[in-house]
Parts: structure tokens; sequence; C-alpha cells
């Protein structure tokens, strides 16, 4: 049987391409769970079996290592030597300036699934009106061709592009699954997830509509 052992203080927090994962698809598997299960908490949380336990819903401590050892060997949590504070402030008031880092052009809206804007970042109103309407539509063609493209050509993404003649985005929809919720980010330009202001997006949100118990503190990533 493989053995595991803590790094001793060590606050667990998805990385960029693990909350990337959580919110990528809308499957229940273990690991995504765990994954939104920290991001639905006030601070990141200090690791202990106990902890462990709990965040995965697992039934023993093998098994809770393995799916975070796993985990962590794909790149999907860190661990850090101080916690790690959720974002504060009103929703509506944080999410301009997170939203602005998260593309090349500093032009990205969050939209919900039934097309209604909830912040937007160098749009204009009008703009950001209409663009919230097309990617409403995206979603539901996307619904409509979901088996066609996941299970016949085993296409896992679910983001949709217009691209120039280089293949490049020029307009880019990709849907975020939290909870019950779906929502989609709008943007022109390259998009830049892989940094701490797509886990801050993704961590207030899932506050706001993900509901999931706050865990007990605890104390002590895998080795």
């Amino acid at each position: 049987m493989s053995t595991y052992q803590f790094i001793e203080n060590s606050y667990i927090l998805p990385t960029p391409a693990g909350t990337y994962y959580a919110v990528s698809t809308d499957s229940d598997d273990k690991t995504r769970m765990f994954l939104l299960g920290l991001l639905s908490q006030s601070s990141s949380q200090a690791l202990t079996q106990e902890f462990l336990l709990r965040a995965t819903q697992l039934k023993t401590e093998q098994e809770a290592m393995e799916l975070l050892y796993r985990a962590q060997g794909l790149g999907w949590v860190q661990g850090e030597t101080q916690p790690r504070e959720a974002p504060v402030g009103i929703l509506e008031e944080a999410l301009p300036a997170i939203l602005g880092k998260l593309s090349s052009s500093r032009k990205v809206l969050l939209v919900d699934n039934q097309g209604l804007f909830l912040s937007a970042h160098g749009f204009s109103y009008e703009l950001a009106e209409e663009l919230s309407a097309l990617s409403a539509d995206l979603s539901s063609l996307y619904q409509r061709h979901e088996r066609l493209l996941k299970n016949n050509m085993n296409i896992g993404a679910s983001a949709w592009a217009l691209v120039n003649s280089h293949g490049d985005s020029q307009l880019g929809v990709w849907p975020l699954y939290i909870g019950n919720s779906q929502f989609n980010l709008v943007m022109t330009g390259v998009p830049q997830f892989n940094q701490q202001a797509f886990v801050d997006l993704v961590w207030i949100l899932s506050k706001r509509y993900l509901e999931l118990p706050e865990y007990a503190p605890s104390s002590q990533i895998v080795a």
C-alpha cells in the first residue's frame, strides 16, 4: 500500500489550472467537487487528515490521500505557508477589476446562462448587452449538441470562439459551472487564466452561489 506524508503547516488552495478544471465542466466527479469545495471557504485551509476526509467526502484516509496526491501531480492544488483569504467586498464592485486581468485586451464580460450580464470591463453597456445575448445563444447551442461533441467526438471542451485565418480567437466564450449555476466569460484578445485573478473570480462566485458547508479550520501538502 502506498504511503503519503503531510508537509506540516501547509494551506491548500486550487491552482489556476485546478480552478479551470473545476469550473469547465458540470460533472460530479470527486476531484472536481473537492476543488470547488476549497473555493467555497472563507480562506485557504490548513491540511490535516480529518479535514481531507471531510473535504473529499471519501470513506478512507487512503482514498482521500490518493485523490490529493493525484490532484497535486496534475498541478491542480498548491500548498502555501500562510493562509490566503477569499476576496472580500461587494460582488458587483469587486468583479470589474478582477475581470480586467483575464484578457490581453482587458475587455471581459461575465454573463449568466440566461443572457443577463453581471459585470463588464472594457465594454460599453450596449455592447455588453448584445454580447450577453450572443453568449446565451451559444450556451443553448452547446446544450443541444453536447452529446455529439462529448460522446461521439470525445471533445471535452465547451468554450466557443470566433477565429481569424490563423486560428487565433477574436472573440471567445468560456462557460463556468459553479454549483447549479452557469456563467459565461466573454472576451476579446488572448485569455489569461493562468493567474491568481482567475482563482479569485471563481472564489468570489463560489462564495455567493455554491452551497457547501464551511470546513472547520485545521492544521498541516502531501510529499
